[in-house]
């Protein structure tokens, strides 16, 4: 008997846990307009209290380069994110600017609004709710 309800508690915590591992939604990133495979392609989730402030809720680098990099992240909650690529072509993981402060990288955000100045988390948002989503940021 001690045998048999071990063997159900393990069976209801891995159905409790597998439960848990597929709550969210999968967002799926592409760079459509990469201009050369040098380096690396750094991606990040953001939501409003990580945007321009460094690392995301979720970062990712994709050094793989082919003509339409893309990645995945997984599970994720529902809530208002943004997200940010960059082409880090000389792997030093972050943006790199001229004397006069023009970004030297290219970069690109959902809503793919590259307005002058820096990028805001207003014109980048997007709502995770209830469907997997998909980007194509172009640089």
């Amino acid at each position: 008997m001690k045998t048999f309800t071990l063997l159900f508690c393990t069976l209801l915590c891995s159905f409790a846990l597998q439960a848990q591992e597929d709550q969210g939604r999968d967002i799926t990133v592409s760079i459509v307009n990469l201009s050369n495979n040098e380096g690396q392609v750094l991606i990040a989730l953001h939501d409003e209290n990580t945007f321009m402030k460094g690392r995301g809720v979720r970062d990712t680098v994709i050094t793989s380069l082919d003509k339409a990099p893309r990645a995945t992240f997984k599970n994720v909650p529902e809530g208002e994110y943004a997200i940010l690529a960059m082409h880090d072509k000389n792997k030093n993981y972050r943006m790199d600017f001229d004397t006069g402060g023009m970004p030297q990288e290219d970069y690109g955000m959902s809503g793919n609004n590259m307005s002058y100045g820096p990028p805001t988390f207003d014109i980048a948002r997007f709502t995770v709710k209830d469907e997997d989503l998909n980007f194509d940021i172009r640089f």
